[in-house]
């Protein structure tokens, strides 16, 4: 759902459009989102949330015909954000921006309500809100404005702490606005590993890649039944989901359409709720020199992906200070060539030792490949005893490579290790690991309509984290 909200923010930051299409700015829905003055952290920080509504971004009912169409499943009344996605701009004009998944049931502290998932904070403010004003005479559409902005300063005020970062932007989307954007485009390219069949989110398409829209796109982002690792697998389906819209999006012939603009534009005008504050007009100056391959799309550090809470069922463990120290290392600037030493990516100065708990041959390998690619120093490679749950073990959890290394790996847990020295990591491969998403290859689908793809499962290598600039297979 947030992939709609990224369309939203591919057309600000390219600057398509926004000056044929400036009336936009007066019609967009907006709310009173981000309170008090941001402080500086090195970025530019944008929250895109995409949230399980069935109202439109202007409060209207959504139609059950829709609905149904989309396969939806029944209204809980409760406005859970399924996607949090923070997008970090650097203030470095030479820096990747890099979009930085959340996945919904991380285990956080949310402010005033202790620790619970953090896809529940939303639905927690709104709901006291809604109590606490209705009880104080406010009615009618006055209250759901009121209670929907108290829900997103709790999302806000939470993600900062868990994040660190400086929330300056917020951009919301519900599902059928995501299923509008993709038919508008024509669909987004994707490709499957495996042919993907699960009656929960109604997902039926084969191998291979293909042009998703509609229902099936929608699908394809929400599944987590069937996978291997549940949320954090549907986390690497809408990367590459929002890789392929990113890269449509980017690519000169999609926007060079002032029809198809403009039907972008209304379905974004529609659908899509920003923050009051959002100067997207000047933002889109600012940012102009986005492209497809400044782009990265990660997943922040987790632990345990079955951790028991007192209420909330089974969570995602998270340590902040694990996350804090990853999305802070996303700022750092860039290098130019002429520099004698170029810095490291993001793992310079640490030795990456790998053991493979699987049957797979060469995992360990591929996994060496990939870390060597964000700069560290190969250690050993080797077998061991069979694994079922992969981890990087660090002398400390806090440890900020052990984080970077955990998200090039698909958000893979960081397990504190004494008896691992400083400035080296070691990973473990069990049966759970599944590959990052790779750039697939070259050639592209030969018929820009849904279901259309060759017989057979790509297998892509490890690689390191996948940009905008290509479409990646997933499993």
């Amino acid at each position: 759902m947030a992939v709609a909200a990224l369309s939203a923010l591919v057309l600000v930051l390219t600057g398509y459009g926004w000056s044929v299409y400036h009336s936009l700015t007066g019609s967009l829905a907006t709310s009173d989102v981000l309170s008090g003055a941001r402080s500086a952290d090195g970025a530019t920080d944008i929250l895109l949330v995409g949230l399980d509504s069935r109202t439109d971004g202007h409060g209207n009912p959504l139609p059950q015909q829709v609905l149904d169409e989309l396969n939806a499943g029944s209204d809980t009344g409760t406005l859970n954000t399924d996607t949090l996605i923070l997008v970090r701009i650097p203030d470095d004009p030479s820096a990747q921006a890099t979009a930085i998944s959340i996945p919904r049931d991380s285990y956080v502290d949310i402010p005033g309500y202790g620790r619970h998932k953090i896809n529940s904070a939303y639905a927690r403010a709104r709901t006291d809100a809604l109590a606490r004003l209705g009880a104080s005479g406010v009615q009618g559409a006055d209250l759901t404005t009121q209670a929907d902005q108290a829900g997103r300063r709790e999302l806000v005020d939470t993600v900062e702490q868990l994040t660190g970062a400086s929330v300056d932007h917020f951009a919301e989307i519900n599902l059928v606005g995501f299923a509008e954007i993709t038919d508008v485009l024509g669909g987004v390219p994707v490709c499957l590993n495996a042919p993907a069949r699960d009656s929960y989110s109604g997902v039926d398409l084969p191998a291979g890649p293909q042009t998703l829209q509609g229902a099936q796109a929608l699908a394809f982002v929400r599944q987590r039944h069937g996978l291997p690792r549940g949320d954090l697998d549907r986390i690497v389906r809408q990367q590459a989901f929002m890789a392929g819209l990113a890269h449509e999006l980017l690519s000169a012939h999609t926007l060079a359409d002032p029809g198809t603009l403009s039907r972008l534009v209304a379905a974004v005008d529609r659908y899509v709720v920003l923050d009051q504050g959002w100067d997207v007009l000047g933002f889109a100056t600012q940012a102009q020199g986005l492209s497809g391959g400044n782009i990265d799309f990660r997943t922040i550090p987790t632990g345990s992906l079955a951790l028991r809470t007192p209420s909330d069922g089974e969570a995602v463990q998270v340590d902040p200070s694990a996350v804090r120290a990853f999305v802070a290392g996303l700022t750092a600037p860039a290098t130019g060539s002429d520099d004698p030493a170029p810095a490291a990516p993001g793992l310079g100065g640490t030795t990456v030792d790998t053991l493979n708990g699987t049957t797979r041959t060469g995992l360990a390998a591929q996994v060496e490949a990939l870390a060597v690619a964000d700069g560290a120093t190969a250690g050993s490679t080797a077998t061991t005893g069979a694994t079922r749950t992969s981890s990087v073990r660090a002398h400390t959890a806090a440890d900020p490579a052990a984080a970077v290394l955990a998200g090039d790996l698909g958000g893979i847990p960081v397990v504190a290790d004494p008896s691992v020295p400083a400035h080296r990591l070691v990973v473990r491969l069990g049966a759970d690991y599944t590959a990052p998403a790779a750039p697939a290859a070259p050639t592209a689908p030969t018929a820009p309509t849904a279901h259309t793809a060759p017989t057979g499962a790509a297998t892509p290598p490890a690689t390191p984290p996948l940009t905008a600039a290509g479409v990646p297979c997933v499993n």
